[in-house]
């Protein structure tokens, strides 16, 4: 199992530097002065342009600018965003720890509830529950997320007044941005319990509620859907009807036997759907207000902020790698009969 992680961790750099070589590849479809804008930090440098694009070696060929501009992004140097005034590096150290904080939140519901209801579906098949749980699922899958996040929005702040959006309120912003205030690892939820700040911890909760609530109801009917399947395979198979005619009690089959068996095609799933939440919350986000990553995602799509494009094109990349990676390793960890060699 060793030497397969070993082999895997190997691949990625070659995985990467393709992901980087296609990206930079679309970026020479644009003009030399738009690609001379990632190097461009002070707006009056507009001024000398051409003796930017001589500098930078833009007017040379693919392989140069290729060559120059990886070897700045090994040193950290990811150009700068335009839409965030600030560089691309700095930009996603402060945008993706409230995008993490919301995905983390969104993946635990996904997979606690998925796999509970899955199970329940595919034990009561063809019954009650079975058909409510289906038709939540299809609901999931039907139902567009930022038209639940605007009806949740409506009514649980609108009506209500009980979820605000954003990621905190001006009361816990003080706190946050006080000299008293010392963060630890940028989650909020986190920083705030280490700092003694519980009322900014249930303030940060409160507003994550909705956010991630509906940043995991797509992905809960897609988990549903799959551990329903996948557990209605394990309780047809012989070792199912076999630890039932041992006398062996209904609960310790389902849930010790199928559901641990079952459970291997959530675990792609989960990693799958984690790295998808992390890069795909541009809609939840804006409509909630969220301070997060995939929001500056849009602006810099919207605003051609090329040298954010590319930060952001290229952190989402690095991270479906990684939960592939980690998908694979937990394969042998939760089924024995799994050999990584």
């Amino acid at each position: 199992m060793a030497k397969y992680i070993l082999r895997r961790i190997a691949f990625l750099p070659l995985v990467i530097l393709g992901v980087t070589c296609f990206l930079f590849f679309l970026t020479q479809r644009l003009p030399v002065e738009a690609r001379a804008s990632l190097y461009i930090q002070d707006p009056r440098q507009m001024d000398s342009m051409e003796e930017v694009i001589k500098k930078y070696n833009l007017d040379k060929p693919f392989f140069v600018q290729y060559g120059n501009w990886l070897k700045n992004i090994l040193n950290g140097d990811f150009g700068y965003s335009e839409s965030a005034n600030m560089p691309v590096s700095k930009a996603i150290k402060d945008y993706f720890p409230a995008t993490l904080q919301l995905a983390i939140a969104a993946i635990i519901l996904v997979v606690f509830f998925g796999v509970i209801f899955g199970v329940l579906s595919a034990v009561y098949k063809d019954k009650f529950w079975d058909n409510f749980l289906r038709l939540v699922s299809l609901t999931g899958f039907s139902l567009p997320i930022f038209v639940l996040g605007l009806l949740l929005l409506m009514i649980f702040y609108g009506k209500l007044g009980w979820f605000p959006p954003g990621e905190y309120s001006f009361a816990s912003d003080l706190i946050i941005h006080s000299p008293s205030f010392k963060s630890y690892s940028g989650l909020l939820l986190i920083d705030s319990v280490l700092n003694g700040q519980f009322k900014v911890f249930l303030d940060v909760l409160r507003h994550l509620v909705l956010p991630a609530f509906t940043l995991c109801f797509g992905s809960f009917a897609l988990m549903v859907r799959v551990m329903r399947s996948s557990m209605l395979e394990e309780l047809n198979k012989d070792y199912v009807r076999a630890a039932r005619a041992r006398g062996i009690s209904e609960k310790r089959v389902l849930f010790k036997h199928a559901a641990l068996n079952a459970i291997l095609p959530v675990i792609t799933l989960a990693s799958i759907q984690f790295v998808r939440l992390l890069g795909g919350t541009v809609i939840v986000e804006s409509v909630f207000d969220y301070p997060g990553i995939g929001r500056w995602g849009v602006a810099c799509a919207q605003q051609l902020d090329i040298a954010g494009i590319l930060g952001f094109s290229l952190m989402v990349a690095a991270l479906f790698v990684l939960g592939n990676l980690a998908a694979d390793i937990l394969y042998s960890f939760v089924d024995p009969r799994i050999r990584l060699k």
